[in-house]
């Protein structure tokens, strides 16, 4: 079965470029039970740099935030997150986020949780590291605060952390906090799933070297992503940007589900074998019997079946039908990615051999992107093949903008 890795992440919006119009953002963090004020609580724009800390009044302050929709995460020790959706324009905006305490009370026993089974653990940070060369430079730095479960029944594997899981990206730079992570990986189907409210840090560089490196490689993982993918589409420059997208039609196989229940009873009735040679044979074709068949259009598909434009022109969507792939000519894939890359069929324009390609499947009919490269609901789209293979190693905060080719050299 083919594997689509869901890639939720919480991308909220933010805005690129120092030229889009921005606004004030200021606000208090409480207590959702006596109302008072929380002093140095941490208050941060979730998936970007943006992050204050409170006064001592419990007051914050962002004097200049690029226009768009934000969650504003508030966190505070011994309190849950406080979130609010926010939406930044001309006008300044003014917020109050109430934070409900969890801390135990006096004598009250706190049982802790089964230390993590090594093999597990291992599991996930593989799994949500991703497997590219930046993601070899990933470590996380807290991993007692990871609380990792398996469920034998659903064969299940999922991940909580009690306050944020920190990864130090020394591909990139970035000290990555993890607020709210929930995190699941389905055995049977390969689906992987995470989503949470994310931080950017800017890591300090040992020299200036170190710097151009991270710069450098910040760029290397913008190109081809998928948040380099939807500006392009928001921007009508598919082409100018490197991006090549067609239709794939995908059709289900009305025999595999058939097939599937007999290979099942079958196994139920003889757990643990053996079967005759007519029985082997029929588990042989079932096993290799495909729940679906892909048919790749290798036509172009031009921006209209990409993406809409409202009438006002004020919002952009993701639309086509069935699945989309996307191949990037700009970068060659990372050496790590030993799978064979997917065909593009005959093209009557010849493209470069080197590539970058991906599938994207939209959740309903269409997905709303906004100018920075993220979904107003993230959870509207999934992605997988070469996306599918890039995480948090190469996972970019929505107000990065991609520098000029020269200053990479300086």
């Amino acid at each position: 079965m083919k594997r689509i890795f869901l890639m939720a992440l919480y991308c909220w919006l933010g805005a690129c470029g120092a030229a889009q119009a921005q606004g004030k953002l200021k606000g208090v963090v409480l207590d959702s039970v006596t109302r008072q004020p929380l002093a140095f609580a941490s208050v941060f724009l979730a998936n970007t740099t943006l992050g204050v800390t409170t006064t001592e009044q419990g007051q914050f302050e962002f004097p200049k935030v690029p226009a768009g929709t934000y969650d504003v995460v508030g966190s505070y020790v011994g309190y849950r997150l406080g979130k609010q959706s926010i939406t930044i324009g001309p006008t300044p905006q003014e917020v109050t986020l109430q934070l409900g305490p969890t801390g135990n009370q006096l004598g009250e026993v706190v049982v802790k949780p089964a230390p993590n089974k090594p093999e597990e653990y291992q599991k996930f940070a593989e799994m949500f590291l991703g497997g590219t060369t930046f993601s070899a430079q990933c470590r996380i730095s807290n991993p007692d605060q990871v609380q990792v479960l398996y469920d034998d029944s659903t064969k299940e594997l999922s991940v909580r952390a009690k306050e944020f899981v920190q990864i130090d990206n020394e591909a990139l730079g970035y000290r990555l906090k993890y607020y709210g992570l929930d995190f699941s990986f389905d055995e049977e189907s390969g689906a992987i799933s995470y989503y949470g409210q994310p931080v950017f840090e800017e890591m300090k560089p040992r020299d200036e070297k170190q710097r151009r490196l991270w710069l450098a490689n910040r760029a290397i993982a913008y190109k081809g992503s998928f948040m380099h993918f939807l500006r392009s589409v928001y921007a009508n420059r598919l082409k100018t940007e490197g991006f090549l997208t067609q239709q794939v039609q995908v059709v289900a196989n009305p025999r595999f589900e058939l097939a599937e229940s007999q290979r099942r009873t079958l196994l139920e009735s003889k757990p643990e074998g053996p079967f005759t040679a007519a029985e082997e044979d029929s588990l042989t074709k079932w096993d290799r019997m495909v729940p679906a068949t892909a048919t790749l259009n290798p036509v172009p598909q031009p921006i209209d079946s990409v993406r809409r434009v409202s009438a006002d022109g004020r919002r952009t969507y993701l639309r086509f039908t069935g699945e989309l792939q996307v191949a990037y000519f700009g970068e060659a894939p990372d050496p790590r990615y030993k799978r064979r890359m997917s065909p593009l069929g005959n093209l009557r324009t010849p493209y470069p051999t080197k590539r970058q390609v991906s599938r994207l499947k939209l959740r309903g009919r269409q997905a709303e992107i906004q100018s920075n490269g993220s979904l107003m609901n993230p959870l509207d789209a999934y992605n997988g093949e070469y996306w599918g293979f890039e995480r948090i190693g190469e996972f970019l905060p929505v107000d990065y903008v991609p520098p000029a080719a020269s200053a990479l050299t300086k």
